[in-house]
């Protein structure tokens, strides 16, 4: 294994309080969801998971298009990510990515879907730990 890119967060206050990157690029004001009993005046982990793993599993879509020389067109993600209480009391994740692709067709969309599964960081990560489902909405 090659590490290729390390990220560094600082968090203070937890889910109400701020979240900045050593680099600046992040800076964000963390709060509890108002659906459960927060403000909801700021970003929660939620949210910052839901937009990585959209970011990445686009990323890993359009690549492994273009590896298999297919054109994917203007690749979407759209996730959505829940937190769960586990029935032994702790705490849990799903997520559904909503993959759009409007270059590709069905067959080709479900195999170009299957092996970003494998490519995505965020998809290696999850497996066996967070329910995911990815629906495909091609053309």
């Amino acid at each position: 294994m090659k590490d290729l890119y390390t990220a560094r967060v600082h968090v203070s206050g937890g889910r109400d309080g701020a979240a900045r990157s050593d680099d600046g690029k992040l800076d964000v004001a963390l709060a509890m969801p108002a659906a459960l009993g927060g403000s909801g005046a700021g970003a929660n982990p939620e949210q910052l998971f839901a937009a990585g793993f959209a970011g990445c599993f686009t990323s890993s879509l359009k690549y492994v298009a273009q590896q298999r020389k297919l054109y994917a067109g203007a690749v979407e993600v759209d996730a959505i990510v829940t937190l769960v209480l586990k029935d032994d009391g702790g705490y849990g994740l799903k997520a559904l990515l909503d993959v759009k692709a409007p270059g590709l067709s069905g067959a080709d969309l479900e195999v170009v879907v299957e092996h970003a599964k494998r490519v995505c960081a965020y998809s290696n990560a999850t497996r066996g730990n967070v329910d995911t489902t990815y629906r495909i909405n091609g053309t």
